[in-house]
């Protein structure tokens, strides 16, 4: 990551290469006005909602190198945070089109929706057909190839956030004309809330599959196969464990994950975190125990309206007790 000097004007070309990406996604990034800015917003969306989704768990969505090492190995974990920033991609993009930032795309155009006067009812469609199309070109080259097993289960992993909020799309219309008739109905494409699409995705990750390569029959070729019982061991023969083919909305893995009890290359430990106390301590701090502290917080109380428009509120301090792993 090159590093800008205080009062630099940052360019596309600045933002592209403070992003990790390949020779094709940079050439990608650089091209037309909107599109970097619009992959730095997905990235920050994609992480701040990990960050939420496992505010409460072992592990929390660090970042930096703790990430980096996750995004090396085949966990659960590395599941969630190809299928997010596949579906954070697809959002921001869709918006960028929609509120006019990238200059390659407009308002969603699609043909079965009555939008020849979108514009003037103010009701600009997001253009998820080319958030689809955009994403899908960026992260896969715009063809398949034949890869490896860890490869084969990124993309597939990918494609699962990409569908989730392609599935969460909703059609909203208005209607204008006298009295409120419906002379005049308008309808455009409408995304999902992304704290929606997190949701959605936390609860893949927590069914998610632990898969295999296994030749397809019709086709003999590979294909991401799981097991259908749960206690089934990897030293079964395929035939042995049963295995089923994957739905394209599942997410998958490869590798068992560590702990994240204590300090690694893949998580900071949960020693000093917060928890919930009747709720996640006892998994949270991993069978140490918690400390518990007292603190003073602030909030803000005694809330007046003067009229028309202001608001006064006083401060008021309480206290808190807050519970820390050991």
């Amino acid at each position: 990551m090159r590093n800008l000097q205080q009062g630099q004007k940052v360019t596309s070309v600045d933002l592209c290469n403070m992003l990790v990406l390949q020779k094709k996604q940079k050439r990608q990034c650089s091209r037309g006005k909107g599109v970097a800015e619009t992959l730095v917003r997905a990235s920050r969306l994609s992480a701040m909602e990990c960050q939420h989704q496992f505010q409460h768990e072992r592990w929390n969505c660090s970042l930096g190198d703790y990430r980096k090492h996750i995004l090396r190995k085949g966990f659960k974990e590395t599941s969630f945070l190809y299928a997010i920033s596949s579906a954070g991609l697809v959002h921001e993009v869709a918006r960028a089109c929609a509120q006019g930032i990238i200059d390659r795309c407009t308002c969603d155009e699609s043909k079965h929706l009555e939008n020849t006067e979108t514009w003037r009812w103010g009701g600009c469609g997001d253009n998820i057909r080319f958030g689809l199309k955009f994403t899908r070109k960026f992260l896969h080259g715009g063809k398949r190839s034949e890869k490896d097993i860890r490869g084969t289960v990124d993309e597939h992993n990918s494609e699962a956030g990409i569908k989730v909020v392609k599935d969460l799309v909703n059609t909203t219309c208005k209607c204008h004309g006298v009295s409120g008739s419906c002379t005049v109905r308008t309808c455009w494409i409408q995304l999902a809330p992304f704290k929606t699409v997190g949701n959605v995705l936390k609860s893949k990750y927590e069914k998610s599959a632990k898969v295999i390569f296994h030749p397809n029959q019709a086709t003999g070729q590979p294909q991401l196969m799981k097991r259908r019982s749960a206690l089934a061991d990897s030293s079964y023969s395929p035939a042995e464990m049963n295995i089923v083919p994957l739905k394209k909305s599942e997410l998958t893995y490869i590798d068992n994950s560590p702990d994240f009890c204590l300090n690694s290359s893949y998580s900071p430990g949960t020693s000093g975190r917060s928890c919930l106390k009747g709720d996640n301590c006892d998994t949270m701090c991993c069978g140490r125990g918690y400390n518990v502290q007292k603190q003073i917080q602030q909030t803000p109380c005694k809330c007046e309206a003067i009229w028309c428009c202001k608001i006064t509120c006083s401060v008021c301090f309480f206290e808190k007790e807050v519970y820390l792993c050991k």
